[in-house]
């Protein structure tokens, strides 16, 4: 097998970094791989071609030999891999459709955060909405760009941030909390849909991911009313190919 795409669950550090050593995608990966991953992204990054958040949950593609890495970065770089994502958004988006375009860069004081900013990094999200919630949106949002928590800051430019997120949008969930009695455990974000070129048999492969149960829980209770149960944690794989 050249590569392997597999479902994250919400709260699964990627790679290891400080405080998250141990309990990573990437130590499952090498375990499930028994060390037979690429080694272009070096020891702490082995196969890890792109990233999810923490607390986002659904598809990664991840190379096992280093030619099927370079193939497959070069297909993201050329915006040729299709990345779909579903999202609950707060608030009652009036729009049934759109695209955000906006320069994505660090924040100028709060480096761990990113912002819209003049002279960042071009940045383009589409999005059309799936279903009207109470108190909330639940949308499918499609990346033509990767920039980091790009979703997740493109739609709190547009004044829906996304239910559960404490980094861009806590006062917004918090009312959506109040309005309804929902407190989504995490960040509302899945991605949902994978699509690429396979670099061995030249391919058109696509992936697709159904919610983990925190994130159909919190849809559930935004349909009707009710406490969201949380999902638990972990990985596994969808496919080897």
């Amino acid at each position: 097998a050249h590569l392997l795409v597999l479902n994250k669950a919400p709260g699964m550090v990627v790679h290891p970094a400080a405080g998250t050593e141990d309990d990573t995608l990437v130590n499952a990966l090498l375990h499930h791989c028994r060390g037979r991953l690429s080694g272009i992204g070096g020891v702490a990054r082995p196969g890890i071609v792109h990233r999810l958040d923490q607390f986002t949950s659904g598809l990664m593609v991840v190379a096992k030999d280093d030619a099927t890495h370079v193939a497959l970065t070069r297909q993201f770089a050329a915006r040729a891999v299709v990345k779909l994502y579903h999202a609950v958004l707060c608030g009652e988006l009036p729009r049934t459709a759109g695209e955000i375009n906006a320069p994505i860069a660090r924040h100028p004081s709060h480096r761990k955060v990113m912002t819209v900013l003049e002279g960042g990094r071009a940045a383009r999200t589409s999005y059309r909405v799936i279903e009207r919630l109470r108190g909330a949106t639940l949308v499918e949002a499609r990346l033509h760009t990767g920039r980091t928590h790009q979703v997740r800051v493109h739609f709190k430019h547009l004044g829906y941030p996304l239910a559960g997120d404490l980094t861009y949008g806590a006062r917004a969930t918090a009312r959506l909390e109040e309005l309804t009695g929902v407190r989504p455990p995490r960040q509302m974000l899945h991605a949902q849909r994978l699509a690429f070129t396979h670099p061995a048999t030249g391919a058109a492969v696509e992936f697709e991911a159904p919610w983990p149960s925190d994130f159909a829980a919190v849809v559930a209770a935004l349909r009707e009313g009710g406490q969201p149960l949380t999902g638990a944690g972990g990985w596994e794989p969808a496919a080897e190919v």
